[in-house]
């Protein structure tokens, strides 16, 4: 691959919850550059709505995931079907993520489609951990894992992305961590979950605690997604700047 620098976008492809909130589509961006193409994250409304944009899927690089659940990671048992089907791929395809993605992901697939499932990938399909607190280099495209309050026994990650000279922090699902402060700095866009508006959990973020603390974060752009109803209903009192499905920031 080139090193060339240029614009990266990213499409906003789900900006909704698990529950569909709204009739939003579930997480999932698809970002570009000119030597690369990635998803971060994999909702199970991926192929519509990468076929809702004109994306061709076989353009995937990789697919980065922030955690096991299905609204983060359930659409890759529909890219597994459309590389084997309606688009065969023959390149081959990383899918990143925390401890556990490999046996989640293939049972999935195996519960949604068993048939499918036992039939062999026309293409080389690799999965990679990625224990919080390391750096790992994918297809010339650095991302940082760490962890982040979303879950108990599983682990959820935060991702920070580097790709041609821009820097995209994504919190995946978390409530308020102090490890956004020093993660955010120098980074051209936080692309943050803010499920909630005020109500206070341990798994979620709210916005009453996100905007107090916009003043210490070192990002260029905030990005809010992820909404579920208690946010959209307050949405009216809100300031900073939210996604919608479809949305595209250009870095």
């Amino acid at each position: 691959m080139t090193t060339a620098q240029g614009p990266v976008r990213l499409t906003v492809l789900g900006s909704g919850d698990a529950f569909g909130t709204a009739g939003r589509l579930q997480s999932s961006y698809l970002v570009q550059s000119r030597s690369h193409t990635f998803l971060m994250d994999c909702g199970a409304s991926i192929l519509s709505a990468l076929k809702r944009h004109g994306a061709d899927t076989g353009a995937i690089d990789f697919i980065l995931i922030s955690h096991l659940h299905g609204d983060h990671f359930g659409g890759l048992p529909f890219l597994f079907l459309e590389y084997l089907y309606e688009n065969p791929r023959r390149r081959p395809l990383v899918v990143a993520g925390p401890p556990g993605l490999e046996e989640r992901a293939r049972a999935v697939y195996a519960g949604l489609y068993s048939e499918a499932a036992a039939t062999p990938l026309p293409f080389p399909l690799e999965f990679r951990e990625l224990p919080p607190g390391t750096d790992h280099a994918i297809g010339g495209v650095t991302v940082h894992a760490f962890r982040v309050p979303h879950q108990t026994s599983c682990v959820s990650l935060g991702l920070r992305v580097s790709v041609e000279g821009r820097h995209i922090l994504y919190s995946g699902d978390s409530s308020w961590s102090e490890d956004f402060v020093a993660k955010s700095v120098g980074t051209d866009l936080f692309l943050c979950e803010c499920f909630l508006f005020d109500t206070r959990v341990e798994y979620h973020m709210n916005y009453r605690d996100l905007v107090r603390n916009v003043p210490r974060l070192g990002s260029k752009r905030i990005l809010l997604t992820h909404f579920g109803r208690e946010f959209l209903d307050g949405r009216a009192d809100v300031t900073l700047e939210c996604a919608e499905d479809g949305t595209v920031v250009t870095l």
